[in-house]
Protein backbone atom coordinates (compact mmCIF):
# COMPACT_ATOMS: atom_id res chain seq x y z
CA UNK A 1 0.00 0.00 0.00
CA UNK A 2 1.71 3.34 -0.85
CA UNK A 3 2.94 5.72 2.02
CA UNK A 4 0.60 8.87 2.78
CA UNK A 5 1.80 11.41 4.35
CA UNK A 6 -0.29 11.34 7.76
CA UNK A 7 -2.55 15.18 8.07
CA UNK A 8 -0.29 16.30 11.16
CA UNK A 9 3.12 16.15 8.98
CA UNK A 10 0.67 17.94 6.32
CA UNK A 11 -0.21 20.91 8.04
CA UNK A 12 3.76 21.30 8.97
CA UNK A 13 4.67 21.12 5.57
CA UNK A 14 1.64 23.96 4.57
CA UNK A 15 3.30 26.05 7.47
CA UNK A 16 6.85 25.66 6.32
CA UNK A 17 7.60 24.72 10.11
CA UNK A 18 10.50 22.00 9.10
CA UNK A 19 14.05 22.44 8.65
CA UNK A 20 14.87 23.35 5.05
CA UNK A 21 16.00 20.06 3.91
CA UNK A 22 13.21 18.18 5.47
CA UNK A 23 10.10 20.62 4.07
CA UNK A 24 12.01 20.02 0.79
CA UNK A 25 12.37 16.40 0.99
CA UNK A 26 8.40 15.87 2.58
CA UNK A 27 7.02 18.75 -0.50
CA UNK A 28 9.46 16.47 -2.60
CA UNK A 29 7.18 12.99 -1.51
CA UNK A 30 4.18 14.25 -1.63
CA UNK A 31 4.56 14.78 -5.65
CA UNK A 32 4.98 10.79 -5.73
CA UNK A 33 1.94 10.17 -3.41
CA UNK A 34 -1.33 9.63 -5.09
CA UNK A 35 -3.49 13.04 -4.32
CA UNK A 36 -0.76 13.94 -2.33
CA UNK A 37 0.02 17.94 -4.03
CA UNK A 38 -3.76 17.96 -4.12
CA UNK A 39 -4.48 17.45 -0.91
CA UNK A 40 -1.80 20.20 0.02
CA UNK A 41 -3.54 22.58 -2.08
CA UNK A 42 -6.24 22.14 -0.49
CA UNK A 43 -5.07 22.47 2.94
CA UNK A 44 -3.44 25.76 1.43
CA UNK A 45 -6.42 26.85 -0.03
CA UNK A 46 -8.76 26.10 2.45
CA UNK A 47 -6.93 28.21 5.31
CA UNK A 48 -6.22 31.23 3.69
CA UNK A 49 -10.04 31.33 3.20
CA UNK A 50 -10.62 30.60 6.89
CA UNK A 51 -8.12 33.59 8.26
CA UNK A 52 -9.53 36.57 7.08
CA UNK A 53 -12.79 35.67 9.09
CA UNK A 54 -11.73 35.34 12.43
CA UNK A 55 -11.28 38.27 14.53
CA UNK A 56 -7.73 39.62 16.01
CA UNK A 57 -8.72 38.68 19.77
CA UNK A 58 -9.26 34.95 19.05
CA UNK A 59 -6.18 34.90 16.49
CA UNK A 60 -3.94 36.97 19.47
CA UNK A 61 -5.27 34.23 21.97
CA UNK A 62 -3.96 31.28 20.34
CA UNK A 63 -0.98 33.00 18.91
CA UNK A 64 0.04 33.51 22.67
CA UNK A 65 -0.70 29.83 23.42
CA UNK A 66 1.28 28.46 20.78
CA UNK A 67 4.23 30.51 21.40
CA UNK A 68 4.10 28.46 24.69
CA UNK A 69 3.85 25.21 23.33
CA UNK A 70 6.84 25.70 20.60
CA UNK A 71 8.98 26.87 23.40
CA UNK A 72 8.47 24.13 25.47
CA UNK A 73 8.39 21.41 22.06
CA UNK A 74 12.35 23.54 21.95
CA UNK A 75 13.43 22.83 25.11
CA UNK A 76 12.25 19.02 24.74
CA UNK A 77 13.72 18.44 21.52
CA UNK A 78 17.17 20.23 22.66
CA UNK A 79 17.38 17.97 25.50
CA UNK A 80 16.70 14.57 23.84
CA UNK A 81 19.60 13.28 21.30
CA UNK A 82 -4.09 56.27 -5.57
CA UNK A 83 -4.71 52.83 -4.22
CA UNK A 84 -6.38 52.37 -1.22
CA UNK A 85 -4.76 49.59 1.37
CA UNK A 86 -7.26 48.43 4.35
CA UNK A 87 -6.47 46.39 6.94
CA UNK A 88 -7.78 42.97 6.87
CA UNK A 89 -9.82 41.86 9.48
CA UNK A 90 -7.10 39.93 11.39
CA UNK A 91 -4.20 40.13 8.93
CA UNK A 92 -2.88 43.65 9.77
CA UNK A 93 -0.99 41.72 12.58
CA UNK A 94 2.66 40.49 12.46
CA UNK A 95 2.87 37.15 9.89
CA UNK A 96 3.66 35.40 12.94
CA UNK A 97 -0.06 35.55 13.93
CA UNK A 98 -1.11 34.59 10.61
CA UNK A 99 1.09 31.63 10.79
CA UNK A 100 0.19 30.25 14.32
CA UNK A 101 -3.78 31.17 12.87
CA UNK A 102 -3.10 29.30 9.90
CA UNK A 103 -2.26 26.06 12.19
CA UNK A 104 -4.63 26.43 14.72
CA UNK A 105 -7.81 26.08 11.39
CA UNK A 106 -6.29 23.68 9.82
CA UNK A 107 -7.24 21.33 12.45
CA UNK A 108 -10.61 22.38 12.98
CA UNK A 109 -11.81 18.85 10.33
CA UNK A 110 -8.18 17.08 10.52
CA UNK A 111 -8.61 13.94 12.89
CA UNK A 112 -5.74 13.71 15.62
CA UNK A 113 -3.13 11.20 14.47
CA UNK A 114 -0.38 10.05 16.90
CA UNK A 115 2.82 11.85 16.60
CA UNK A 116 5.90 9.43 16.71
CA UNK A 117 8.21 10.06 19.66
CA UNK A 118 11.05 11.61 17.11
CA UNK A 119 10.49 13.11 13.71
CA UNK A 120 10.85 10.79 10.78
CA UNK A 121 13.92 10.57 9.28
CA UNK A 122 13.41 12.21 5.44
CA UNK A 123 14.73 11.71 2.26
CA UNK A 124 17.13 14.83 1.10
CA UNK A 125 15.82 14.86 -2.28
CA UNK A 126 15.72 18.31 -3.80
CA UNK A 127 11.68 19.72 -4.07
CA UNK A 128 10.31 19.33 -8.10
CA UNK A 129 7.06 19.82 -9.11
CA UNK A 130 5.98 22.71 -6.50
CA UNK A 131 6.21 26.23 -7.90
CA UNK A 132 5.35 29.58 -5.30
CA UNK A 133 1.48 30.55 -6.14
CA UNK A 134 -0.38 33.52 -5.76
CA UNK A 135 -3.72 33.42 -3.94
CA UNK A 136 -6.45 35.85 -4.09
CA UNK A 137 -9.56 36.23 -1.77
CA UNK A 138 -12.56 38.66 -2.79
CA UNK A 139 -14.07 39.84 0.88
CA UNK A 140 -17.54 39.33 1.24
CA UNK A 141 -20.48 39.61 4.03
CA UNK A 142 -20.07 36.06 4.17
CA UNK A 143 -17.32 33.22 3.29
CA UNK A 144 -13.95 34.88 1.65
CA UNK A 145 -14.49 33.95 -2.79
CA UNK A 146 -11.05 32.62 -4.21
CA UNK A 147 -10.77 34.13 -7.25
CA UNK A 148 -9.13 32.58 -10.24
CA UNK A 149 -7.22 33.44 -13.41
CA UNK A 150 -9.85 35.49 -15.51
CA UNK A 151 -12.26 35.98 -12.56
CA UNK A 152 -14.90 38.86 -13.01
CA UNK A 153 -14.16 41.76 -10.46
CA UNK A 154 -15.68 45.32 -10.18
CA UNK A 155 -14.20 48.87 -8.90
CA UNK A 156 -14.43 48.44 -5.14
CA UNK A 157 -14.36 44.97 -4.32
CA UNK A 158 -11.81 44.45 -1.36
CA UNK A 159 -9.34 41.38 -2.23
CA UNK A 160 -7.18 39.70 0.22
CA UNK A 161 -3.36 38.49 -1.88
CA UNK A 162 -1.68 35.95 -0.10
CA UNK A 163 1.18 33.83 -1.56
CA UNK A 164 2.95 30.38 -0.99
CA UNK A 165 6.79 30.92 -1.01
CA UNK A 166 7.12 27.21 -3.13
CA UNK A 167 10.35 27.02 -1.70
CA UNK A 168 11.73 30.36 -2.37
CA UNK A 169 13.72 32.58 0.36
CA UNK A 170 12.92 36.07 -1.40
CA UNK A 171 9.95 37.88 -3.71
CA UNK A 172 7.90 41.25 -4.31
CA UNK A 173 4.04 41.17 -4.93
CA UNK A 174 2.87 43.38 -7.35
CA UNK A 175 0.40 44.50 -9.95
CA UNK A 176 -0.69 46.61 -13.47
CA UNK A 177 -3.95 47.28 -14.59
CA UNK A 178 -5.81 48.90 -17.80
CA UNK A 179 -5.17 52.63 -17.15
CA UNK A 180 -0.99 51.42 -16.99
CA UNK A 181 -0.17 52.11 -13.23
CA UNK A 182 2.36 49.51 -11.14
CA UNK A 183 0.82 49.00 -7.60
CA UNK A 184 3.74 47.15 -5.53
CA UNK A 185 2.12 45.38 -2.57
CA UNK A 186 5.15 43.40 -0.88
CA UNK A 187 7.49 44.39 0.50
CA UNK A 188 5.83 48.04 1.34
CA UNK A 189 8.75 49.62 0.25
CA UNK A 190 11.28 49.19 -2.71
CA UNK A 191 14.46 49.08 -0.72
CA UNK A 192 14.66 45.15 -1.31
CA UNK A 193 12.35 41.84 -1.82
CA UNK A 194 10.04 40.30 0.77
CA UNK A 195 11.55 37.59 2.54
CA UNK A 196 9.20 34.73 2.20
CA UNK A 197 7.76 32.91 4.76
CA UNK A 198 7.01 29.28 4.51
CA UNK A 199 3.21 27.73 4.13
CA UNK A 200 0.09 30.44 3.08
CA UNK A 201 1.28 34.34 3.95
CA UNK A 202 -1.71 36.70 3.40
CA UNK A 203 -0.27 40.37 3.04
CA UNK A 204 -0.93 41.98 5.96
CA UNK A 205 -2.80 44.68 4.21
CA UNK A 206 -6.41 43.98 2.09
CA UNK A 207 -6.35 46.07 -1.72
CA UNK A 208 -9.90 48.04 -2.42
CA UNK A 209 -9.74 47.94 -6.41
CA UNK A 210 -9.74 51.27 -8.49
CA UNK A 211 -11.91 52.06 -11.30
CA UNK A 212 -8.98 51.38 -13.70
CA UNK A 213 -10.82 49.68 -16.87
CA UNK A 214 -10.40 46.35 -18.44
CA UNK A 215 -8.20 44.50 -16.24
CA UNK A 216 -6.29 44.23 -13.05
CA UNK A 217 -3.12 41.83 -13.35
CA UNK A 218 -1.39 40.37 -9.91
CA UNK A 219 2.23 39.08 -10.18
CA UNK A 220 4.28 37.18 -7.39
CA UNK A 221 7.97 37.01 -8.41
CA UNK A 222 10.77 35.05 -6.79
CA UNK A 223 14.08 34.21 -6.31
CA UNK A 224 16.85 31.84 -4.48
CA UNK A 225 18.67 35.08 -3.94
CA UNK A 226 18.08 38.76 -2.80
CA UNK A 227 17.25 40.86 -6.13
CA UNK A 228 17.03 44.41 -7.44
CA UNK A 229 13.17 45.36 -6.64
CA UNK A 230 13.88 48.47 -8.30
CA UNK A 231 14.68 46.86 -11.59
CA UNK A 232 11.45 44.39 -11.18
CA UNK A 233 9.38 47.98 -10.88
CA UNK A 234 11.03 49.17 -14.02
CA UNK A 235 10.30 46.50 -16.19
CA UNK A 236 6.68 46.02 -14.42
CA UNK A 237 6.05 50.05 -14.95
CA UNK A 238 7.48 49.41 -19.18
CA UNK A 239 4.98 46.48 -19.68
CA UNK A 240 2.02 48.70 -18.15
CA UNK A 241 2.86 50.87 -20.75
CA UNK A 242 1.12 48.48 -23.40
CA UNK A 243 -2.24 47.71 -21.89
CA UNK A 244 -3.02 44.63 -24.07
CA UNK A 245 0.75 43.51 -23.96
CA UNK A 246 0.21 43.74 -19.73
CA UNK A 247 -2.98 41.58 -19.74
CA UNK A 248 -1.42 38.66 -21.01
CA UNK A 249 2.71 39.01 -21.64
CA UNK A 250 5.67 38.00 -18.96
CA UNK A 251 7.30 40.60 -17.75
CA UNK A 252 10.64 40.69 -19.43
CA UNK A 253 13.19 39.60 -16.14
CA UNK A 254 16.50 38.13 -15.64
CA UNK A 255 16.91 33.64 -15.36
CA UNK A 256 17.07 33.81 -11.95
CA UNK A 257 13.92 35.35 -11.10
CA UNK A 258 9.97 32.91 -11.53
CA UNK A 259 7.14 34.64 -11.77
CA UNK A 260 2.97 33.32 -12.03
CA UNK A 261 0.38 36.12 -12.57
CA UNK A 262 -3.04 35.97 -11.94
CA UNK A 263 -5.48 38.16 -14.23
CA UNK A 264 -8.67 39.89 -13.11
CA UNK A 265 -11.23 41.36 -15.57
CA UNK A 266 -12.74 44.55 -14.84
CA UNK A 267 -16.65 45.18 -15.15
CA UNK A 268 -19.32 47.42 -14.26
CA UNK A 269 -21.24 46.17 -11.38
CA UNK A 270 -24.63 44.67 -12.61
Amino acid sequence: MPHRTPDWLLERIALGELPPEELAAARARLTTEPGGLERLAKLEADDGATLVKLPPSQVAAEVERRRHVVDASRSLSASTPPRRWLPAVALGMPVAVGLALLMFVSQRELPEEPRPQQAVLLETTRTKGLEPKLLIHRQKAGAPEPLVDTARVHAGDVLQLSYVSGGRPYGAVLSVDGRGSVTLHAPESPTGPLELKGGTVPLPSAYELDDAPAFERFFFVTSDEPFDLNALMESARELAREPERARREPLSLPPSLSQTSLVLEKGPRT
